[in-house]
């Protein structure tokens, strides 16, 4: 018999709501799991058991007096330690920020919790959430479940090391540059970064975001199952007035011909010979499921995306986030913004403005051509999951092979990473998709067919 921490949650949710397996159980199961494999990963960095039981009863108690406790109803997840969450430090990865207790939750916090997940715990990500790397001086080094010499990827490293290992069913995590899909990459799960407004967040604790953040900074699932990402968005998608940027859109949408591109090496991009086999496969697989497949030669804009991405970021108060870097003294964050510094310093306000007018062309010409293709396939990007730590060494090499990443959010369309299995040395390899605006249930469609083709990953055991 499979073990409650290793259900699915969309199986875990049909049980407690039919009985046949209460609440408090899995959470139990959820936390042996935890007490198990976290020593050895370090992905959850803060754990209260007793708030974690209290919330599992509530969801039993609820069931027991007849009420919906919710399409999450007992299924337990992990949230990042950079969003609001009431009575927890907002840390971000930060010692200057250990002390910030949340007073409220962050609406993507309190729309998990209100569709009746279980919070097992806090996730780790790297300072600043810089990186695709996950390590800090507050929390420590976030380990890969699948192999210990590989990054568990970044920013959101510690949801995809947990989820991939079986500590919670989803994990919570938030993507600029990849922070969503490079970590499900890594671990070897699946990842969904939504349409911009798709899912509404807000930290109290903090200063609204500068521009850049506000039009590429997402929240969205990671998951070990395509319909548990399905069910994640669900929940989160809820309605928050506290972020004017959530939009009133229904999670599907009409009926799209089942057509898509497929480019293995867009914009002249390269990838590892394993992850075009991984991409090649995966077309075959939606053709076997009825899709029309064309493999195209090139896509609109990623490689000049990811210089407005880059501008965006960097081009707004560069020095303060140097300074901030070196106040707080991590390696990781200060080599992240050295390694852009020439850049960085070539922008004044011409440059931020015309990133900005650029980021709408770019945006449109994605959206005419998924007119034609409502879904696109194409590489996670150009190496298979890096060497940890290797941005300290290679800093260039590793910002070269994540443009696929990085380019795609400037587009502000869903992204979903969907793993694809191991290769006989046991590294993650995957495939990204995108979608059309507010399409995500084109690319969860795609995702799926494709996953009920191949064979399953099995759950990292670290």
């Amino acid at each position: 018999m499979t073990e409650l921490w290793a259900l699915p949650a969309t199986r875990i949710a049909a049980m407690v709501r039919a009985g046949t397996v209460s609440a408090t159980e899995v959470a139990k199961a959820g936390l042996a799991r935890l007490d198990a494999v976290n020593p050895k990963i370090n992905a959850v960095v803060e754990c209260r058991p007793e708030e974690t039981l209290a919330a599992a009863a509530a969801v039993d108690k609820a069931l027991a007096e007849g009420r919906d406790p919710g399409p999450l109803a007992g299924v337990p997840v992990t949230i990042k330690v950079n969003v609001d969450q009431k009575g927890y430090a907002t840390t971000n990865g930060l010692k200057s920020q250990k002390d910030l207790i949340a007073q409220s939750n962050n609406p993507v916090v309190e729309s998990l919790l209100s569709a009746g997940a279980v919070s097992l715990g806090r996730t780790n990500t790297p300072a600043f959430s810089y990186r695709w790397f996950c390590n800090n001086l507050l929390h420590g080094a976030t380990r890969n479940p699948r192999r210990r010499d590989l990054t568990p990827g970044g920013s959101s490293g510690g949801a995809g090391a947990a989820t991939a290992a079986g500590i919670g069913a989803i994990g919570h995590g938030t993507d600029i540059a990849g922070s969503i899909r490079y970590p499900a990459y890594a671990c070897g799960i699946h990842g969904l970064r939504p349409t911009l407004g798709r899912v509404a967040a807000y930290n109290a604790s903090g200063k609204d975001r500068t521009i850049g953040g506000q039009v590429m900074a997402v929240s969205g699932p990671l998951a070990r199952t395509v319909d548990d990402l399905r069910l994640a968005l669900t929940a989160m998608a809820r309605p928050d007035p506290r972020d004017s940027w959530w939009m009133p859109v229904p999670l599907s949408g009409p009926a799209l011909p089942r057509r898509a591109a497929v480019c293995v090496a867009p914009d002249g991009m390269e990838p590892a010979p394993e992850l075009a086999d991984a991409l090649r496969a995966a077309s075959e697989r939606l053709r076997d499921a009825g899709w029309q497949v064309d493999e195209l030669d090139a896509l609109p804009p990623i490689r000049e995306a990811v210089g407005v991405q880059l501008t965006l970021w960097f081009g707004d108060d560069y020095a303060g986030q140097v300074a901030a870097a070196e106040r707080e003294g991590d390696p990781g964050a200060i080599a992240a913004l050295a390694g852009q510094r020439e850049f960085a310093l070539s922008l004044g306000m011409p440059e931020f403005s015309a990133a900005l007018s650029r980021r709408l062309g770019i945006a449109r010409e994605w959206g005419l051509f998924m007119e034609r293709y409502p879904v696109v396939l194409l590489p996670p990007g150009t190496e298979l999951p890096f060497a940890d730590d290797l941005d300290l060494r290679e800093y260039a090499r590793v910002w070269a092979a994540q443009a696929s990443m990085i380019g795609l959010p400037v587009t502000g369309l869903p992204s979903l990473i969907l793993n694809t299995g191991l290769t006989p040395e046991g590294v993650p390899v995957a495939v990204q998709i995108v979608a059309g605006r507010f399409r995500e249930d084109i690319a969860l469609a795609a995702a799926e067919a494709i996953e009920a083709r191949q064979p399953p990953t099995p759950i990292a055991e670290p």
